[in-house]
């Protein structure tokens, strides 16, 4: 890595570490029903107001039953409220480019993505959703998903702070306080930041802009019904078409990129995301959009600390996130360095690394650096195509994602799901040291294991399940005669990460693809779909009731074998739980894939 590079994970750390501290005081007093911030002479009357006309008592809390039961039928109705915009998408207004309706297939799959904070897209944002999709039934999802992401943090550090308590907090407070004092107010001036570096938001049509060299392309001839024509053979019958013009994207870019970044959404506005000029339009647009992808999930362990009264834990588990983190960078910012050997065998020179699929603003380190900060978070916005990547350098996105994306994670989710670690590394330590666990002064009992145990296993069962079933099954797109694929547009190793990738994304509720899986088909729009609620939500109950638990317990007195839980030890621990889970589970998968892949390119062979 250069000194450029350097200098730029640098300058990221530093700007993580500094804001820690002060964003992490301001969501505690968020996260506090009672909490005041200097926001409240404008919020506090709609909080009020809210309140008021929603019928909901902020002095009534839930316990983890009463919450999870809440969270979920906000997220199934605003869920059949996504549904119902995109399939009306059509007679709605704010759609100047005439937009038809999205199909039932794509439309469950889109509806069930955003909901769970996972932004997949089988679909081209410019090309496929009305400025009304955009703004209504997608944006709106970015804010309060995310919010119930950091409210269920929330609640499970409550749960771990409080003792002999039925109770973990008031859904319907947490995910209104989120959105009103922190979303709402950030988003408005990150917005205002990007609008400033070039970023477009705006309401007028798409433009068109004549090429000055234009060309002829084939494409499949069309009936009047717009069904492709095939030859007597099966495939498609092609066409000249002239191009002499090209569409210029416009909208409301600008506010749904801001809360896609700081809410760890990733839906792109464009097909390209974060590659394309209008939605990353300069190196400090870049360098703002991956800090905004980790600014709360690394405030969150600010405020874990401070809640549970051991801000050197919540330290610790910051350190053990950055550890992760910055190995993934540095793995895949040396194999995208080293690029292919193939290709230096004919001639490129191996100083230019593998720039295929990177946008050459940005370069490889940077393309790396984003890759590594949306997978370690439930993000996905992307600014380089990790399908591009080399085998080892798309190896780091991959496994970020099936250890859980608690390297910081999505907003309230790495949280949650370092926690999970957390409790397990804990459970460890009592084992090697033959007493009951303990943490922060609660036992660890059986039960509580079992629930870390459930959320480390539905994670597992829904990547390598579906992945499983849609490598040996053909139920993708159909081809020209009419025949289901696959759907990858690789073969071996390398097509079968392709699959892998998507179903690890949708589960871990993550977004970004490998972009070289056909997945807009009826089959995979459905599974990814359902994958989407199984790791969102088959995850979340299991961890309210493990708040629920932790919460009921007495406090113990610390002793001489007590295991710490802050400082260097203690998260050497954690990161050691975090790798040894993820190399059992998905290591099998990835040996398979990348793995095999990197020694065959070796081996002279590509795919």
């Amino acid at each position: 890595m250069n000194t450029s590079g350097w200098i730029q994970l640098i300058l990221f750390a530093a700007a993580l570490l500094v804001t820690a501290k002060p964003l992490g005081l301001y969501l505690c007093k968020v996260l506090d029903a009672n909490g005041k911030t200097f926001l409240d002479p404008v919020i506090k009357p709609i909080e009020r107001l809210t309140y008021k006309l929603t019928g909901v008592d902020p002095k009534q809390e839930h316990d983890w039953k009463r919450y999870a039961t809440a969270m979920l039928l906000f997220s199934l109705v605003s869920m059949l409220f996504t549904y119902a915009i995109l399939r009306l998408q059509a007679v709605l207004p704010l759609n100047p480019q005439k937009l038809v309706a999205v199909g039932e297939h794509l439309a469950f799959n889109t509806a069930a993505s955003f909901t769970t904070n996972t932004n997949w897209q089988s679909y081209g944002g410019e090309s496929t959703m009305s400025y009304l999709s955009q703004m209504v039934a997608l944006t709106i999802h970015n804010f309060v998903s995310a919010a119930v992401g950091i409210s269920i943090a929330a609640a499970l550090v409550r749960g771990i702070a409080r003792h002999t308590s039925q109770t973990i907090g008031n859904f319907w407070v947490d995910l209104t306080r989120v959105t009103y004092y922190l979303l709402v107010p950030i988003c408005v001036v990150f917005a205002v930041v990007l609008v400033s570096q070039g970023m477009i938001q705006n309401f007028k049509p798409y433009d068109s802009a004549s090429l000055s060299d234009p060309f002829t392309t084939q494409v499949p001839k069309v009936d009047d019904k717009g069904a492709a024509v095939n030859g007597p053979d099966g495939k498609p019958v092609m066409v000249d078409q002239k191009i002499d013009a090209q569409t210029i994207v416009q909208g409301p870019m600008a506010s749904q990129i801001a809360i896609k970044m700081l809410g760890t959404n990733g839906g792109g506005y464009t097909n390209a995301n974060a590659a394309q000029p209008f939605e990353n339009p300069t190196p400090l647009s870049n360098f703002l959009q991956m800090f905004a992808i980790f600014a709360i999930p690394s405030a969150l362990t600010y405020f874990l600390g401070r809640s549970v009264r051991n801000q050197g834990h919540g330290w610790a588990v910051w350190a053990a996130m950055f550890v992760l983190f910055f190995a993934g960078v540095m793995v895949a910012a040396h194999y995208e360095a080293a690029g292919n050997p193939n290709f230096t065998a004919l001639g490129v020179d191996p100083a230019d690394g593998n720039m295929e699929g990177k946008e050459v603003r940005f370069g490889i380190f940077n393309s790396a650096l984003f890759a590594t900060i949306t997978t370690d978070a439930s993000c996905g916005a992307v600014n380089s195509m990790h399908d591009s990547f080399t085998p080892m350098g798309g190896l780091v996105p991959l496994l970020n994602i099936q250890l859980g994306e608690v390297v910081f994670g999505g907003v309230g989710a790495g949280l949650y799901g370092m926690l999970i670690y957390v409790i397990i590394a804990v459970f460890i330590a009592g084992l090697m040291v033959g007493r009951t666990p303990e943490y922060l002064g609660k036992k660890i009992e059986p039960k509580d294991v079992k629930m870390a145990s459930f959320v480390i296993l539905i994670l597992a069962f829904s990547i390598l399940g579906f992945s499983a079933w849609a490598s040996v099954s053909k139920m993708g797109a159909p081809d020209a005669t009419g025949a289901l694929t696959d759907g990858t547009n690789n073969s071996g190793p390398h097509g079968f990460s392709e699959i892998l990738y998507a179903y690890s994304s949708c589960t871990g509720n993550n977004g970004s693809a490998f972009a070289g899986l056909t997945a807009n088909a009826p089959w995979y729009d459905t599974t990814l779909g359902f994958a989407t609620l199984f790791g969102r939500f088959a995850m979340i109950v299991p961890i309210l009731a493990l708040a629920g638990s932790l919460a009921r317990k007495k406090l113990i007195a610390e002793s001489a074998g007590t295991f710490p839980v802050s400082g260097p030890l203690f998260t050497s621990l954690l990161v050691g739980t975090v790798l040894l889970i993820g190399a059992l589970t998905f290591v099998p998968a990835l040996v398979l894939g990348p793995v095999v892949e990197h020694f065959l390119m070796h081996a002279g062979k590509l795919f």
